[in-house]
């Protein structure tokens, strides 16, 4: 039976929500920070009803369903309310307040489930031939606007591969495995940790999104130093286009030539439809050692990172700095656990600090893990642990993983609940070299909190941390909060957002940053380029018209 989108109007599952209750100081710290009225405080918004969404009419006719039905299986197609809602947007703020308002003008026309590849190729001549266009479906995570139907006129059937979800095949010699594209993170890992391997790709998306999804998206994990990115993590990709079947790889070492491999790879289904790929794994490490380690300021900490990336030869799995405002924001978060609690005391006092002038609102919070074999991960912590010394350091807490791990995946069940308490809430990234990140750091965060206040956002909260570093520089992820604007209007909600995204985008790109999105080709928070006179545009359209003539396959772009 094809499965109904988890949660329809909010992130993963409904059932799960962060215990706020439990935290007496979460709400009074949230409204002195945003200037939050009491009534947003004390009272919670709920989604409109699903019965009391009002859907437009599917514009397939009874002879198309008819045909479509006998093609994939009676329960294979569905046109009900829960999955044409369930499939009409992705997982960005502005997707999530018109779903929460119950605003869905534009549904898909039907949700199919293909149970393989030979339905993909089906569907897609099925499509082509009444020039209906598709939209390739993974977990529903996406933040870029690239699941919602265009507003050309065609109808729109949205393609779940939910039910491609098997690993096919596992080399354990050779340590690849094949599997299908519908696979979610969770099933995945622990299919290859029951034979002692792991593919070692951990997005903040990793319990819901998929394998193509990560694959179609150029996904960055966040052991990524370590493991590598997908695209350095796929051997070969299996796509299903519009004129043929197409495989790219399969190769355990690069050919001469041009790499198709890495064309589609970051495709965002603009090109085809992902069905397998073969992947190349790890053994599970021994070992998984992550600390905290408090600095003096920001400053401190960013140079602790780049010696470790650029200076040594030490090759953490994870390396994430955060700024005061994050490390208060975390730790009120989680101030009933213990480790935290002790972090959040030690934030308080820092004894003994090492500058006369030192400010417990200057400190910064570095999160570094290695793994592997127990000797070679106790050594990397000794000679990481002289590095964070000389930059002035204090280590705070050991065996972070799991911690992190739960953390991290909780905080997008946060933003459903502040946006349910009127709260503005978003996140942006950008990427700067060594040289140039302090002087983008200060642009990103000054704009976006001047962007919020110009927003009628109220006084606003930004935090900031950097991950993903290499030798040449790292990247910069800032979240902002403010008060919502508009009595509830969903389209009020969303142009809010907009307007501070442009506004950070413009302080950035001026100040001589890139905007990212982490999600390939193209994204929502790149301003229009036009250092190469259209060049780039032409490449990726003259690809797409030779793979999707017909322009069937729908991305949320219609350069392709």
């Amino acid at each position: 039976m094809a499965r109904s989108h988890p949660h329809w109007w909010g992130w993963g599952r409904q059932d799960h929500r962060p215990p706020l209750e439990e935290n007496p100081d979460f709400w009074p710290t949230i409204q002195k920070w945003l200037a939050l009225p009491d009534e947003a405080v004390a009272n919670e918004t709920p989604p409109v009803p699903l019965d009391e969404i009002t859907l437009r009419p599917t514009r397939l006719d009874d002879p198309v369903l008819v045909s479509l039905r006998r093609l994939l299986g009676e329960e294979a197609v569905r046109v009900d309310k829960p999955a044409r809602v369930g499939h009409a947007y992705g997982q960005s703020y502005g997707d999530l307040v018109r779903l929460r308002a119950g605003y869905v003008p534009n549904p898909p026309d039907a949700v199919a489930y293909p149970a393989d590849q030979r339905d993909v190729a089906a569907l897609l001549s099925w499509a082509a031939e009444r020039d209906i266009a598709l939209i390739p479906y993974g977990g529903g995570t996406s933040t870029a606007g690239r699941l919602e139907p265009p507003t050309d006129g065609r109808p729109v059937v949205t393609l779940d591969l939910s039910h491609l979800n098997q690993v096919l095949s596992v080399d354990v010699r050779s340590r690849t495995a094949r599997v299908q594209a519908g696979i979610d993170g969770p099933s995945l890992e622990t299919h290859l940790n029951d034979q002692g391997l792991t593919l070692g790709h951990f997005p903040q998306s990793f319990e819901f999104s998929t394998l193509g999804g990560w694959v179609a998206t150029r996904s960055v994990g966040q052991q990524a130093l370590t493991y590598g990115t997908i695209d350095t993590l796929v051997q070969a990709v299996r796509v299903v286009t519009p004129v043929g079947i197409l495989t790219a790889g399969d190769s355990p070492v690069e050919d001469a030539g041009p790499n198709l491999l890495q064309l589609l790879i970051g495709s965002e289904g603009a090109y085809g439809v992902i069905t397998e790929a073969v992947l190349r794994l790890r053994p599970l490490p021994a070992v998984r050692d992550y600390r905290g380690v408090l600095f003096e300021s920001w400053e401190e900490g960013l140079e602790a990172v780049r010696v470790i990336v650029q200076e040594s030869d030490l090759r953490p799995a994870l390396i994430a700095l955060f700024d005061h405002s994050a490390v208060a924001a975390y730790t009120l978060l989680n101030h009933e656990q213990r480790g935290l609690r002790r972090m959040a005391d030690a934030l308080g006092r820092y004894i003994k600090p090492r500058r006369a002038d030192f400010s417990p609102g200057d400190r910064a919070l570095l999160l570094l893990g290695f793994e592997g074999e127990g000797g070679w991960t106790a050594q990397q912590w000794r000679q990481a642990g002289k590095i964070c010394d000389e930059c002035h350091s204090i280590s705070l807490l050991r065996n972070l993983s799991q911690h992190w791990a739960r953390m991290r995946y909780a905080l997008p069940y946060l933003r459903d609940i502040l946006i349910s308490h009127s709260v503005l809430v978003g996140t942006l990234g950008t990427a700067a070299t060594w040289a140039s990140l302090p002087r983008i750091y200060a642009t990103m965060v000054g704009a976006m909190k001047g962007a919020v206040i110009a927003s009628g956002g109220g006084p606003g909260y930004v935090m900031a941390h950097l991950s993903h570093a290499c030798a040449q520089g790292a990247a910069i992820q800032a979240t902002f909060l403010g008060r919502q604007v508009g009595d509830g209007d969903p389209l009020a909600l969303q142009a809010q957002w907009e307007t501070v995204r442009q506004a950070v985008a413009e302080a950035v790109v001026s100040a001589g940053g890139r905007m990212l999105s982490y999600n390939g080709l193209r994204t929502v928070h790149t301003l229009p380029d036009d250092r190469t006179n259209g060049l780039r545009e032409r490449v990726l359209r003259s690809i797409k018209e030779s793979l999707d003539p017909l322009d069937i396959l729908w991305s949320g772009d219609r350069r392709g």
